[in-house]
């Protein structure tokens, strides 16, 4: 199924969760174990996104591509970062190539 919109409703049930019992809500726990401890499981996600991407295995590349979307969805709501903030800085940046968006930033 194609819903452009799931990230939009996830972000939403996610913020829904901040104040929750983290004995009953595992997005509760993660929320009160702060930003630090948020942003590591994000770079875990991450890592072993790459480690199926690497192996190519398709379907498992699809399971920790979405745990490391919630991830960070996550980590946005932690730190009060809108999805709608983050549309608009790629919205910004459609169009132009990669390399000169990198640039741009004076990044190498």
């Amino acid at each position: 199924m194609n819903d452009p919109k799931v990230l939009e409703r996830l972000y939403v049930t996610i913020a829904s969760r901040r104040g929750a019992d983290p004995q009953t809500s595992y997005t509760a726990k993660l929320f009160a174990r702060g930003v630090p401890k948020i942003a590591q499981k994000v770079g875990e996600e991450a890592t072993e996104t790459v480690i199926e991407a690497v192996r190519g295995d398709r379907a498992a590349l699809a399971a920790e591509s979405a745990d490391l979307l919630y991830h960070l969805l996550v980590l946005w709501a932690a730190s009060g970062v809108e999805p709608d903030e983050v549309w608009a800085r790629l919205a910004a940046r459609e169009g132009t190539s990669g390399i000169d968006e990198k640039a741009s930033r004076g990044s190498g």
